[in-house]
């Protein structure tokens, strides 16, 4: 959880903050993209499998009387430069490239998830563990808000909004006692966020992935 007013800056016209019961959330959250294609159709050679780590919140937008729910990102990093090249020009997003890593170890009743990248001299590390079998969050619970959001929305140079649409099935997740962030935030995101992302996070899950 963090003060809305950190988050203000980086909310896209047409957007309003969106919280979830009555709290705002910031999330760093990793993935690992697989048979990846652009546009769905074409598939670069050595740009299909790669992993992105995400610091992002939550929006809502109102359009014809249907409330939206979407995501925007402050910072995606990605280890192919082609990879945070395209996503730059194509959504306007604030994609960078540097060396990453990831490890997934996974028994019947636990998921152990790290992912590490370097900038500069400085390394960092996401990690996660969890316990229990995942399960389909419950509706209306806090890891529904978290996992399921079918739009981004992205602020454009010329100060419009983009909206995109992203389809998947709902991510069974499991709740994560141990997780953190390491590393010298200030370096990535500024001294803004540096006392949110050194401090232990609020709640932390680990979820499966789907075809989006």
């Amino acid at each position: 959880m963090v003060d809305p007013s950190l988050l203000l800056q980086f909310v896209p016209h047409g957007t309003t903050l969106g919280s979830f019961q009555g709290k705002t959330y910031l999330s760093l959250v990793g993935f690992r993209f697989c048979k990846t294609k652009l546009w769905g159709r074409v598939a670069v050679p050595f740009h299909s499998e790669f992993e992105e780590v995400n610091l992002r919140f939550y929006v809502h937008r109102q359009v014809d009387g249907e409330s939206r729910r979407g995501v925007v990102s402050i910072k995606e990093i990605v280890p192919k430069r082609a990879i945070a090249l395209t996503a730059r020009w194509v959504y306007g997003e604030n994609y960078v490239s540097l060396p990453m890593q990831h490890k997934v170890v996974r028994t019947d009743n636990s998921i152990d998830a790290e992912y590490s990248w370097r900038q500069d001299n400085s390394r960092f590390r996401l990690f996660a563990s969890s316990q229990g079998a995942p399960v389909l969050p419950s509706r209306g619970s806090l890891e529904q808000y978290i996992t399921e959001h079918h739009r981004g929305y992205s602020r454009q140079r010329s100060g419009s909004s983009l909206e995109y649409h992203v389809t998947h099935v709902p991510w069974p997740a499991s709740f994560a006692a141990h997780a953190g962030f390491e590393g010298p935030p200030e370096k990535l995101y500024g001294p803004e966020f540096t006392r949110v992302l050194r401090r232990r996070p609020d709640s932390a899950y680990v979820a499966d992935g789907s075809f989006v």
